[in-house]
C-alpha cells in the first residue's frame, strides 16, 4: 500500500500541475502563443531574455519541464511502492498524458496556433491535472480507510458519469470560446446544463447521504468549485467587454479570465473524484460493486 510520503508526493505533483493549467491560462489570455516562434529551444536557447510575452510562453515551457520530471519520479515511485496493478498503469498514464502534452504544445507552435490543436492542448491539460488529483486521493489515508457502502436506488451511479461529462464538455466548450473557434452562447448553454446536473447531484446526495463522509465531501467540493465558477465565468466575461477596445489584454480581464480557468480545472477534477467515490460507495440496487 502507498505509503504516507508517497501521498504527499502526489499531491505536490497535483498542485505544480494546477500551476501548469494557470500557467498556459496566462500566456492564452495574454494572446503570447507564439511570441516564442520555436520548440523545444525558444530562440535557439535554453533561456531566452524573459521580457513581454516570453516571459509567458517560456515560463510555461519552464513549469512544464518541471512537472514533467516530477511525473516521472511518481510514476516510477507508484511502479516500486505501490502494490496495487491498477494504480501502476494509472502511474504509467499520467507520464503518457504529460509526454503527450508536450508534443501537444509543440505542435501549437510549429503550426502556428491550429485551433484543433490548441483545444486538445488545453483539454488534456485538465485531464492531466485531474488524473493527478485521482492519484493524490487513491494514495490518501483516507482512501485506505474507507467507508460504509451505500445502496443506491435514485440513480446516483449516473450522475458518477454526468457530473464530470458535462463539466468536461464544459472545460472542451470554453477552450474552443478562448481560442475562438466556437461563439460564446455553447459556452452559456455548456455552464446551464453543468450547474443543473451539479445541482440535482448535490440535492440527492446531501439529502439522502449527509453524514456519509467521502460522498459529502466530495460532493461539497464539486458544488463549491460550480457556483464560483459562475461566478468568475461572468466576471471574466464582464472584463473582456469592458477592456474590449484596449490594444492589448488587460490586466482586468487576464485575472479574471485566469482565474475562471483554474477554477474550471478544480470543479473537472473534484467532479472526476466524486464519480470515483460513488462507484467506490454506491452500490447498484441488486449488484454490488466497489473499487478497492
Amino acid at each position: 500500500m502507498a505509503s504516507p510520503c508517497l501521498h504527499r508526493y502526489a499531491l505536490l505533483v497535483a498542485a505544480c500541475t494546477l500551476c501548469l493549467v494557470v500557467a498556459g491560462a496566462l500566456v492564452t489570455s495574454n494572446e503570447a502563443g507564439l511570441s516564442v516562434p520555436d520548440w523545444p529551444l525558444s530562440y535557439g536557447k535554453l533561456m531566452p531574455e524573459m521580457t513581454g510575452g516570453i516571459l509567458y510562453e517560456h515560463g510555461h515551457r519552464m513549469v512544464a519541464t518541471t512537472v514533467g520530471v516530477l511525473t516521472i519520479i511518481l510514476a516510477i515511485w507508484l511502479w516500486r511502492a505501490d502494490q496495487r496493478p491498477w494504480m501502476r498503469r494509472l502511474g504509467w498514464g499520467a507520464l503518457a498524458a504529460v509526454v503527450a502534452q508536450g508534443i501537444l504544445g509543440g505542435m501549437t507552435v510549429i503550426f502556428l496556433l491550429p485551433k484543433p490543436v490548441s483545444i486538445s492542448h488545453a483539454c488534456l491539460a485538465q485531464l492531466f491535472f485531474s488524473t493527478t488529483v485521482a492519484i493524490a486521493v487513491f494514495t490518501s489515508p483516507a482512501w485506505r480507510e474507507g467507508a460504509p457502502p451505500v445502496a443506491d436506488t435514485t440513480g446516483l451511479r449516473l450522475l458518477a458519469f454526468a457530473v464530470p461529462g458535462t463539466l468536461f464538455l464544459q472545460v472542451a466548450l470554453g477552450a474552443a470560446f478562448r481560442h475562438k473557434a466556437l461563439a460564446l452562447a455553447p459556452h452559456v448553454l455548456g455552464a446551464v446544463l453543468a450547474t443543473v446536473v451539479v445541482l440535482s447531484a448535490s440535492h440527492q446526495v446531501l439529502r439522502r447521504f449527509p453524514d456519509h463522509r467521502p460522498l459529502r465531501t466530495s460532493m461539497l467540493a464539486v458544488l463549491a468549485a460550480t457556483m464560483t465558477q459562475i461566478f468568475l465565468g461572468i466576471a471574466a466575461f464582464m472584463a473582456r467587454v469592458a477592456t474590449a477596445d484596449a490594444p492589448q489584454p488587460m490586466p482586468v480581464m487576464v485575472v479574471w479570465t485566469v482565474a475562471h480557468v483554474a477554477v474550471g480545472s478544480l470543479a473537472l477534477a473534484s467532479s472526476i473524484v466524486f464519480g470515483i467515490q460513488v462507484l467506490r460507495y454506491v452500490k447498484p440496487a441488486r449488484v454490488g460493486y466497489a473499487i478497492t
